[in-house]
């Protein structure tokens, strides 16, 4: 296993399009939600992966200030495979690169309301109403670093 730490133009095209992939897998397919996945937010934004045998396991991007919110953000957090231990390691991952690359004191998401409780395992906590966004639940959190 192995944890990938790019911005968008080191990627490469093999790279860009395994995540693109996943990404429409995992959220367009998975989830049943078509919304346009591609908005331009990842050419400001660290892209974070865990591959093992030359498969990307997880995943999540890591956005610049002022790109989605004020703060440094994090999302498009995905697994390939559930309960194994890739979301922990990816989403840890994530506030490092938040905090060692990005100076990051403070970092937002928004996430599905489901995953509260995963996300408040990392320290975030709420920080807005239950909110629809593409048809599915979701709350602002935000994470004091």
């Amino acid at each position: 296993m192995e944890i990938y730490v790019k911005r968008f133009e080191d990627l490469s095209s093999e790279e860009l399009y395994e995540i693109i992939k996943i990404r429409i897998a995992i959220f367009s397919l998975e989830q049943n939600c078509l919304y346009q996945d591609l908005d331009d937010k990842d050419k400001n934004a660290y892209h974070v992966y865990i591959k093992e045998n030359d498969k990307i396991k997880a995943y999540l991007r890591v956005l610049d200030k002022r790109i989605s919110s004020d703060e440094v953000s994090i999302g498009r957090v995905l697994t390939t495979e559930r309960e194994v231990g890739f979301g922990n390691k990816i989403l840890a991952a994530g506030i490092r690169v938040a905090k060692e690359k990005m100076n990051a004191d403070k970092i937002k998401i928004e996430a599905q309301s489901y995953a509260k409780g995963y996300y408040e395992k990392f320290g975030f906590r709420q920080i807005s109403n239950e909110f629809l966004e593409d048809g599915i639940p979701h709350i602002k959190m935000i994470l004091n670093i």
